[in-house]
């Protein structure tokens, strides 16, 4: 068996093939589809694959899974720990992952299929919104402060009371134009949170189980 180890950069990966106890260096792979599917085609049905738990670790291995009989994908902290124990190096690179594999020490970690990243993005995606939000009070919050007015009487700031409030303030002409902006991109931010929220409501009631498939921890909504 040969054992494949790529170790993946924002740009590009290293790869190296681990067979009969020989390392050899398969060189610099780009990380675009047609860089990695050219790659793909040179590997063999038999082989094993190993990369890292990075942003692009799931592209990466819809791509090559195809053309070999398995992909791994380590955890990197637990491989780090591992290889410091066993290889005595500090690197973790391609040979270290083929190692680690052909040795039976490979800490890995569990890849969701296509339906479950797609809701779990969307979860994601959702998270960001609201926290971006949050931000734009806070700027809100800040010109206000510095320009002497005190705090909100009423408990949301941009609902229609807290916006009335806010019209009511006077602002140097500048700082006016801010606020106008921030609470303009908010109400974009929030037509866009309502998308992804009505999207997250319907994979909820297509699947009974996209509750447990999409808790992430320190995610603020559970569907």
């Amino acid at each position: 068996m040969r054992i494949i180890g790529m170790d993946i950069h924002r740009v590009f990966a290293e790869a190296v093939a681990l067979e009969d106890g020989e390392v050899k260096r398969l060189g610099r792979i780009g990380m675009t589809q047609d860089h990695l599917e050219s790659f793909a085609r040179t590997l063999l049905p038999t082989d094993h694959v190993v990369v890292e738990a990075t942003g692009n670790a799931t592209a990466v291995t819809e791509i090559i899974a195809p053309h070999v009989e398995r992909v791994a994908v380590a955890n990197p902290l637990q491989v780090h720990l591992i290889a410091k124990a066993k290889i005595k190096t500090d690197a973790i690179d391609a040979r270290v992952l083929a190692k680690l594999y052909a040795a039976g020490f490979l800490p890995e970690v569990w890849i969701p299929d296509a339906a479950t990243l797609a809701r779990r993005r969307q979860v994601t995606r959702r998270t960001q919104l609201v926290r971006q939000r949050v931000r734009l009070k806070s700027i809100v919050q800040s010109i206000l402060h510095a320009n002497l007015i005190a705090q909100c009487p009423h408990a949301d700031l941009f609902g229609g009371k807290g916006r009335s409030w806010l019209r009511a303030q006077y602002l140097p002409d500048d700082e006016q134009e801010a606020v106008d902006r921030h609470v303009e991109e908010y109400d974009r931010l929030s037509e866009a949170l309502k998308g992804v929220e009505r999207d997250i409501a319907r994979a909820a009631l297509s699947d009974p189980n996209v509750t447990r498939l999409m808790t992430i921890p320190g995610v603020d909504m559970v569907v």
